[in-house]
């Protein structure tokens, strides 16, 4: 396989493209106990959500923000998702850097050891 094939097939493992500039937040989510899944749902249904789990432990939900700018963030985390109803309260979290290994899992499957 050439190079450029490699790169290109290690590139299409990812939501976007070196150069796109993305901002990812962890929401965490207290929701009303019995409201649970109709929480989950209308929160997955927020375009810029990119995953919705539930959880154990303090909160019931997490959800994954991937937007452009912090601007938006303003306009997705209090605007939309604190506004579902049966949200309780959100904890937002701003992610630094992403660590995957994504690229590493895609190098050996193309034989790069």
């Amino acid at each position: 396989m050439a190079e450029s094939e490699i790169i290109d097939k290690l590139q299409d493992t990812h939501v976007h493209k070196q150069g796109d500039s993305v901002v990812t937040a962890i929401v965490l989510i207290d929701a009303q106990v019995d409201e649970i899944p109709e929480v989950a749902h209308a929160v997955s249904a927020i375009n810029e959500v990119s995953q919705v789990y539930s959880v154990t432990g303090d909160v019931d939900l997490i959800a994954l923000v991937r937007t452009p700018t912090h601007e938006n963030l303003a306009k997705i985390i209090p605007g939309q998702i604190a506004k579902v109803p049966g949200v309780k309260a959100v904890k937002t979290y701003l992610a630094f850097q992403e660590f995957s290994t994504k690229d590493l899992d895609v190098a050996f499957d193309l034989g790069l050891n």
